[in-house]
């Protein structure tokens, strides 16, 4: 297996970057902030960015948890790539991380790769500007691959159109819960209302009983009850509000939906129920 590294200081761009070197190299695999990606998908890990600190985000890239370890390195070892490029913030961390994931039997990198030499001062400085400011993290990975992790957190696709956008392309842009710009905060009637307007819509929906919402990152729930129409296909109508719940709350907030839940507690029939 042949070991490639790219390393340079926090938020400088290295995850942007890993696309363009994984296309132009034929690399296979890449390890980043905890995850096994391999060609475009992530396989295994748990993302750093998940962490609620930033002591604990360096825990997990590093792969301080041998448990969480050995999944990635059973991953790598099935799905066997040619090639891997692992991230770091230095040739320290990146060799720590080939070492605890059990890469290349403690072989030395055949290809060491430093974020200075492949962008310019403009372009790291405009990656420190969106991390700084924005508190913005980028994934090597497309967004529907990281919508089950990620859910009740900001997920914005980045797809590179070079030609025909391809599955491997794709880079999402992550808030991570240990950014310090400032928490997000919704009402708990914006969700309500985005509800309502969507049954307002729906003729099998003759009206919103109740919404109740778990709005915890990793688990963003919307619990709905309604009453339906006699006209209505019970199962099949129910299905389909309830997809239409989940486009609008997750079109109009940014937010990933984990689950909508929906409850039936009436029938109307011709105005009485």
């Amino acid at each position: 297996m042949e070991i490639w590294t790219l390393t340079g200081p926090s938020g400088t761009g290295k995850s942007f970057q890993a696309i363009d070197i994984t296309r132009n190299h034929n690399i296979d695999g890449v390890i980043d902030d905890g995850l096994f990606i391999y060609k475009g998908t992530v396989v295994a890990g748990e993302s750093a960015k998940l962490a609620a600190t930033k002591v604990g985000a360096i825990k997990a890239a590093i792969f301080n948890d041998p448990r969480k370890a050995e999944v990635v390195r059973r991953a790598i070892e099935s799905k066997a790539p040619a090639s891997i490029l692992v991230l770091g913030t230095s040739d320290e961390m990146v060799d720590l991380i080939i070492e605890r994931v059990g890469l290349g039997g403690g072989q030395e990198p055949v290809h060491r790769l430093y974020i200075e030499d492949i962008t310019t001062e403009d372009e790291r400085s405009e990656a420190r500007t969106q991390r700084e400011n924005y508190g913005k993290h980028v994934i090597p990975a497309p967004a529907l691959d990281l919508k089950r992790s990620f859910a009740g957190y900001f997920l914005d696709s980045l797809g590179l159109f070079k030609g025909r956008l391809r599955h491997q392309d794709e880079k999402t842009v992550v808030r991570p819960s240990f950014s310090y710009i400032g928490e997000y905060v919704l009402s708990e009637k914006v969700i309500s209302d985005i509800v309502r307007i969507v049954a307002d819509e729906d003729k099998a929906v003759s009206g919103v009983i109740m919404v109740t919402q778990d709005p915890s990152p990793g688990n963003y729930v919307v619990n709905v009850a309604v009453r339906i129409t006699s006209a209505c296909s019970l199962w099949d109508d129910m299905m389909i509000f309830q997809q239409k719940i989940k486009d609008a709350v997750e079109t109009m907030t940014a937010f990933n939906v984990a689950e909508v839940n929906v409850e039936v507690r009436g029938i109307e029939y011709h105005g009485r129920y």
